[in-house]
């Protein structure tokens, strides 16, 4: 079974960085994990999901909400298993935990458990 781990939440003061990390395992040998379109989503105390940014399988085509534009940059490494979310000028708005997900098609797509992100003075 897909696993997907994410790393790398915490409390920051505004306008610092964060960099998220999201780690899969338990990819089958026919299956890697560049078949998988990746995305970061987040949801805030008290508030519905929302969509922060997707990257293609091969890395070279990443959209981003226009919430975290020109802020946020997502990268994989498929060789590594292992994708990053570098979280620049934090607001406090940016507040929210933060789940990465794999999709592959709509049999075979998978959650992480989330990392939590605090952005206070």
């Amino acid at each position: 079974e897909v696993k997907l781990v994410e790393s790398g939440g915490g409390l920051v003061q505004p306008g610092g960085s964060l960099r998220l990390s999201c780690a899969a395992s338990g990819l089958a040998a026919g299956l890697p994990l560049n078949n998988f379109v990746m995305s970061w989503v987040r949801q805030a105390p008290g508030k519905g999901l929302e969509w922060v940014s997707s990257i293609n399988r091969n890395g070279k085509r990443v959209n981003y909400a226009d919430s975290v534009k020109g802020r946020f940059t997502f990268s994989r490494d498929n060789d590594r298993n292992i994708m990053y979310l570098q979280m620049n000028s934090l607001k406090p708005e940016d507040t929210a935990v933060y789940r990465c997900n794999a999709f592959e098609s709509d049999l075979r797509h998978y959650w992480g458990q989330g990392t939590q992100v605090a952005v206070s003075s």
